[in-house]
């Protein structure tokens, strides 16, 4: 036996029944049918609510589904990224040549690091940087001089 039920049927059932009181009733239903839990149709002017037992079932066997399915496709995935990592693993052996040449890596990376750091010290006497200085002074002054004469010459309207 399946129930259908107006809003106001559900208005005087609700409080009774489940403790909900009146004026929430409506909020109640709508997050139900937002949520799936619930269907509701209008018809002509009103509005009329069921949920079928059936329709929660089928609902979670599709969500099982749906995750059983990610699942494999997780698991899939898994496999195949183990079989690449053994794949790259084959050429890869340590050897003694091998663990030289990653030291020597190792020290150069180092040795790169610290000769950009002696040439970020000594850039301030970098004659390409000192022209930048000497030509941004050349403006600064122009632009000084400029407005201090507006000043003397009292042609600054400020």
């Amino acid at each position: 036996i399946y129930y259908v039920f107006q809003l106001k049927d559900m208005e005087k059932i609700a409080p009774k029944e489940k403790g909900i009181t009146a004026m929430s009733v409506k909020e109640v239903l709508q997050s139900l049918v937002d949520d799936g839990m619930v269907d509701c149709e209008r018809i002509g002017t009103s509005n009329y609510y069921w949920a079928f037992p059936s329709k929660a079932l089928h609902s979670r066997k599709r969500k099982l589904e749906v995750l059983e399915s990610q699942l494999s496709e997780g698991n899939q995935k898994h496999t195949n990224l183990q079989k690449s990592i053994e794949k790259a693993k084959i050429g890869r052996h340590e050897t003694e040549e091998r663990t030289m040449l990653a030291k020597e890596l190792s020290s150069l990376r180092d040795q790169r690091e610290q000769l950009k750091a002696e040439v970020e010290k000594y850039k301030e006497c970098d004659p390409q940087v000192v022209e930048e200085i000497r030509q941004a002074n050349k403006v600064a002054k122009e632009a000084a001089n400029r407005w201090t004469g507006m000043y003397y010459n009292g042609t600054d309207k400020l």
